[in-house]
């Protein structure tokens, strides 16, 4: 699946662009020092939550999914309901604690497990988060796995 072209911003369109780590790696982890760092960090994370068997989704906004050549990766974790941190070694449960995982890792991570949200649908929450603090809107991507 080949993800769109940016916008006149250097945005995603808007909507929820699937593809597989591959594809967001070729797309998005080349170019500055800092956007290679962002991909190397993205990248441990991905494997760590992986490991857990207890991720359900992996979507990505913010910066590291635009045009700009200094991003800071953004992630938000979506947990299986019967996940449990207290099973989870201290490697990959800092991920978990957002002020942690921004200190420690450089990342900042968003994460939830789906019963947890009452009020609206997991797509609708997801697609909530491509909205700028201009209130303008932006495309995010969902990373699937790759094809064998």
């Amino acid at each position: 699946m080949a993800l769109p072209g940016f916008d006149v911003r250097g945005d995603l369109p808007e909507g929820l662009h699937k593809a597989t780590l591959s594809e967001v790696l070729g797309r998005f982890g080349s170019g500055s020092e800092a956007r290679q760092a962002a991909t190397a960090v993205l990248q441990r994370i991905h494997r760590l939550v992986t490991a857990t068997g207890k991720l359900d989704r992996f979507v990505i906004f913010g910066s590291y999914v635009t045009a700009k050549p200094d991003p800071h990766d953004v992630d938000f974790l979506v947990m299986k309901d019967d996940f449990s941190l207290a099973a989870c070694d201290e490697q990959t449960r800092v991920l978990f604690d957002h002020r942690r995982a921004e200190g420690e890792v450089g990342a900042s991570i968003f994460w939830a497990c789906p019963s947890a949200l009452l009020r609206t649908s997991l797509e609708d929450f997801l697609l909530g988060w491509g909205t700028k603090r201009d209130r303008t809107l932006r495309g995010i991507v969902e990373v699937i796995h790759d094809r064998e």
